[in-house]
């Protein structure tokens, strides 16, 4: 888990419109699943990208999925549309998703993040609810097995 809380920080710091989703915010709440990578939501328009960029800038983003290691800097052009991106960073790997399987929009996972006291800023994260929604909606093996160890943790949230 290189320097996640870099590039959190960074992102933060930039005013980037995000929500932390995934494994990350699996073990935010209690997850025994260890990931080594960053999965965020945010809607890619062309000033989310620009945003990005400057927040990368001097870490080396490049994109992940490709052959060849297409600078971020560079690759896609302004103005490009984009459904998501899946970069490896000096930082380590961040995933920016456009959506997330199994909820409606950004604008809802947005409005029922929760705000977590996050090295040294507040960071917005999925809330359990539709982090157990995105992780069944998945369907993968590992996916599944997390959601049934979030129900769990919900539910132990609940007596208390």
């Amino acid at each position: 888990m290189k320097s996640l809380h870099l590039l959190l920080q960074r992102f933060i710091d930039a005013g980037l419109e995000f929500v932390v989703v995934g494994g990350f915010a699996g073990v935010l709440y209690g997850s025994s699943y260890v990931t080594d990578d960053l999965d965020i939501c945010a809607v890619l328009t062309p000033e989310t990208v620009d945003k990005l960029r400057s927040a990368l800038g001097d870490l080396h983003p490049v994109h992940r999925i490709t052959h060849k290691k297409l600078s971020f800097l560079e690759y896609p052009p302004a103005g490009q549309p984009l459904a998501n991106l899946y970069l490896e960073t000096d930082a380590g790997v961040v995933d920016v998703l456009g959506k997330i399987l199994g909820l409606e929009s950004f604008e809802a996972l947005r409005r029922n993040a929760v705000e977590i006291p996050l090295f040294g800023r507040r960071c917005p994260v999925i809330s359990l609810a539709d982090l157990i929604t995105a992780k069944e909606a998945m369907g993968r093996e590992k996916d599944l097995l997390t959601a049934k160890e979030l129900r769990a943790i919900a539910a132990k949230r609940e007596l208390k």
